[in-house]
């Protein structure tokens, strides 16, 4: 009891002093107001005796609270500690925010972790204080708020593309977590001071997603659907856009703008259809476009968001979209704890100093990315442009879809190419989000050509692992958890490691 009351004290002054750094670790509720928040919060703070602590803002919308229109709690990043973990809680929460459960339901979630239905229901309600189908309804509520006030598609469409299963349980939800119909909701004016954004854009056909005619003629659409990335901490965005820009594949990804202010585009391929992604690099400024409070270096900003566009051909895919790109650009990483234990060691301290916030990219799609570190750049794009699916329409430079494992496993591609195709084809190995790491690594080393190195970034950036050591360089103990991230700070010395070469013997 001591060390819950302890627990909740260091919460209520993390509350007290608004400190962003707790921001999705927790949430708080109000008793007197029915409402719950943030950490960072900026209304007045409460009593004490008022404030109840949920561990994930579904545990407070089941104990009854609505979210602050204020400080919008549904909009912070997740919590680090999933993608840090490897245990069933840890892959569940992964799975769910990936929209597995909105999907397949949750015998479906079970079924991907080897558990049963009532044993992952017991395991998150235990330790996140809500069980599956609490944690995809506020997903699913996120979901539609963002389709609400980014769209002008019809708010029935709205309803299923966000995961509902009728348009009451729709209205329900949205007036039970916000205090406001779905058409209140998309009328209210936007909280606090934002950048301009493009005019709303117009509906394509049914189902289609949102577009607007290029303005400029290079046939790009200029709208989609306008996201903030939100992040913890600094983000060094141009390190990692220059990570991007080093393995991008003609016609999947492209990268425009000059350094410091590109913007990264790519294709996706998601469960009902395909999309366009584009994100923007932001320069060294705070959030809400303040000018940072010391200067740093060149993309790294103290806590805010990434501006991105998301081009659907199905709306149903924004959820998954969203968190592909998150991993992709490692968004929900806490870079305070990262960088307190990587700093405390005098190799890296100056390091640490010169980059805080330095990421661990991740991919946005797990077994693209196995196929690209094992083929080499340049095979990579050859298997673009003979095996990939075309874009019905380009969206500038991107014309396709990098191939699913299925169109090589029987392509004319070499032996342990073919051999990682057919494994990931045929479910042998499995690196979605839910994937046992330990498994997916053994499963993968037992395949011919696959050497532990390739291994070791598969499950670095694929399966999101922050605590990876290559095989042939040992790694302090006292760079645990976060060894991923060490490499990075230790830059060219390990870009071997950390970089397939362009080109790499498949035969």
């Amino acid at each position: 009891m001591e060390d819950i009351e302890d627990t909740e004290d260091t919460r209520y002054e993390a509350v007290r002093s608004r400190d962003a750094r707790f921001d999705g670790t927790f949430f708080f509720a109000v008793t007197t107001t029915g409402i719950y928040c943030r950490p960072s919060c900026p209304a007045v703070t409460p009593k004490r005796h008022n404030v109840r602590f949920h561990p994930t803002a579904a545990a407070a919308q089941q104990a009854g609270f609505r979210a602050c229109r204020r400080c919008r709690p549904d909009t912070t990043p997740g919590s680090a500690e999933w993608n840090v973990r490897a245990d069933a809680v840890a892959r569940a929460m992964r799975l769910i925010a990936d929209g597995v459960v909105d999907r397949e339901g949750v015998a479906g979630l079970a079924g991907r972790l080897g558990y049963s239905a009532r044993q992952i229901q017991r395991q998150l309600t235990a330790e996140v204080g809500a069980g599956p189908v609490a944690l995809a309804r506020a997903q699913r509520a996120h979901t539609a708020r963002v389709l609400l006030r980014t769209t002008s598609l019809p708010i029935t469409e709205v309803a299923f593309a966000s995961g509902f299963a009728s348009v009451r349980q729709f209205n329900d939800t949205i007036r039970a977590i916000y205090a406001a119909t779905p058409t209140d909701l998309r009328a209210a004016p936007p909280a606090g001071r934002r950048p301009a954004t493009p005019a709303r854009p117009r509906p394509t056909a049914p189902g289609q997603g949102t577009r607007t005619p290029s303005a400029d003629g290079t046939g790009i659409p200029c709208a989609g659907i306008p996201l903030r990335l939100a992040h913890r901490g600094p983000h060094q965005s141009t390190a990692l856009f220059d990570v991007l820009a080093a393995e991008a594949v003609p016609g999947v990804e492209e990268l425009s703008g000059p350094r410091g202010r590109r913007t990264y585009r790519r294709t996706l391929r998601l469960p009902y259809g395909t999309g366009i992604a584009e994100v923007d690099e932001r320069p060294g400024t705070g959030a809400g476009g303040r000018t940072a409070p010391a200067p740093g270096p060149p993309g790294g900003h103290p806590g805010g968001w990434l501006d991105a566009r998301l081009h659907l051909t199905d709306p149903r895919d924004l959820t998954t979209a969203v968190q592909r790109l998150r991993r992709l650009l490692d968004l929900d990483a806490d870079p305070y704890a990262v960088d307190e234990r990587l700093g405390a060691d005098e190799r890296l301290a100056p390091l640490v100093a010169a980059r805080p916030g330095l990421r661990s990219p991740g991919a946005a799609d797990p077994e693209e990315f196995a196929i690209r570190a094992l083929a080499g750049p340049t095979e990579a794009a050859r298997l673009v442009h003979a095996y990939g699916k075309t874009l019905d329409a380009p969206h500038g430079t991107l014309t396709h879809l990098f191939p699913e494992p299925a169109a090589l496993a029987d392509a004319d591609t070499g032996g342990p190419l073919r051999a990682l195709a057919t494994a990931l084809a045929d479910g042998a190995v499995r690196l979605d989000v839910g994937a046992d790491r330990d498994e997916a690594e053994a499963a993968l080393l037992a395949l011919p050509g696959m050497d532990p190195r390739t291994v070791a970034e598969i499950r670095t950036r694929a399966l999101g692992d922050p605590d990876v050591a290559p095989p042939d360089m040992p790694l302090p103990d006292a760079w645990r958890p976060w060894r991923s991230y060490a490499l990075r700070h230790l830059g060219p010395a390990t870009q071997s490691i950390r970089n397939p070469a362009s080109t790499r013997s498949t035969g």
